[in-house]
């Protein structure tokens, strides 16, 4: 790889560089898409190719790799930030969820640590990191910290590891706790993913049937596109050793939102809840709204996109013979600046 004289410069001019590990990913591809929207430059860690890529690529293991491989990618590269979007859903076993959610962290934080160049690294959490809020009690960041869920204990552990290295000095970061993301490429597996498959497998011109658990539950969704400008945000402003809640700071029953992506399908409909019928919803959070104050002052940052323009890109990114695409962002981003070395404070 050609090292830059400058900083987070290209041969062309000013272009921020940002690393986005696990650019193959629902939510790393869009925040590579709102990283190129802002002029900038994001360079795409995956362990596999990703696919129809507009930018450059690093095949890289972070686990079976170790640390030394992205460190010596941040000394050559320079990079304005990391943004750490690997990791493993919910519906993965226990041991993946553990390797990907905190012993990955553990790898970046060593890396990161090790290299000359210090980037802000921003870590993507989860409020299901919190213990189950009482109904009509919004979650804010001093929530107790009890998750009931093998995943969210795992993502837990990798945000304690995030903080714990920022209060020693060892990394520049942030932690944003994402509320439930959907958009274009929600992961086939979550509920919406999964009423989308049964959606699109429907015979043309027959009622489709959805088959679901019991859809007693609420949460605070927001849209992978909005969650992009979050990370964006928080990559250029000095709100490292934080935790940040995103969300749209509304409950929304999950019944709506599985509404809503028929809707947005336009194909008759009837939903079949039981126990054993379809997909699990059970999560441990029978009721989730964000506060998104913190986030606001922080950041200056809210949710601008409507649900039902989510369940309308979740859709469209469903369509047959399409590759997983990314939702143009219409608006500019304030691309984060280059940020100095240690050695340059």
């Amino acid at each position: 790889m050609a090292r830059c004289d400058t900083p987070g410069t290209g041969p062309d001019g000013p272009v921020r560089r940002v690393v986005v590990l696990g650019a193959s990913g629902f939510i790393g591809r869009q925040v590579s898409a709102a990283v190129r929207a802002a002029g900038g430059e994001p360079l795409l860690v995956a362990r596999r190719p990703v696919a129809d890529a507009t930018s450059r690529c690093i095949p890289l293991d972070l686990i079976g790799d170790g640390p030394d491989a992205l460190s010596r990618l941040l000394d050559t590269e320079r990079p304005a930030a990391v943004v750490n979007a690997a990791g493993a859903v919910w519906s993965r076993t226990q041991e993946t969820m553990q390797q990907a959610n905190h012993a990955l962290v553990e790898t970046v934080l060593a890396a990161i640590a090790a290299a000359s160049w210090r980037p802000r690294l921003v870590h993507l959490g989860s409020v299901f990191e919190y213990a189950p809020p009482a109904p009509g009690t919004p979650l804010d960041e001093r929530a107790p910290t009890r998750p009931t869920t093998p995943y969210g204990r795992s993502k837990l552990a990798g945000t304690q590891a995030v903080l714990a290295a920022s209060e020693a000095g060892r990394a520049d970061a942030v932690v944003l706790r994402l509320s439930n993301v959907i958009g274009a490429g929600t992961s086939p597996s979550s509920l919406l993913g999964q009423v989308a498959a049964q959606l699109r497998a429907a015979d043309a011109g027959q009622e489709a049937v959805v088959r679901v658990s019991p859809l007693r539950a609420s949460r605070d969704f927001v849209d992978v596109r909005d969650t992009a400008d979050a990370v964006l945000a928080a990559a250029s402003l000095p709100v490292g050793g934080q935790v940040i809640n995103i969300g749209r700071g509304e409950a929304v029953p999950v019944r709506a939102m599985v509404e809503r992506l028929i809707e947005a399908s336009g194909r008759p409909t009837r939903i079949v809840e039981g126990a054993g019928a379809g997909v699990r919803t059970n999560t441990g959070l029978d009721w989730m709204q964000v506060a998104t104050g913190t986030a606001r002052r922080l950041l200056g940052w809210s949710a601008q996109h409507s649900l039902d323009s989510s369940a309308r890109e979740l859709w469209r990114a469903t369509a047959p013979q399409t590759a997983p695409q990314t939702a143009p962002h219409a608006t500019a981003h304030t691309a984060p600046p280059a940020r100095p070395s240690p050695a340059q404070h």
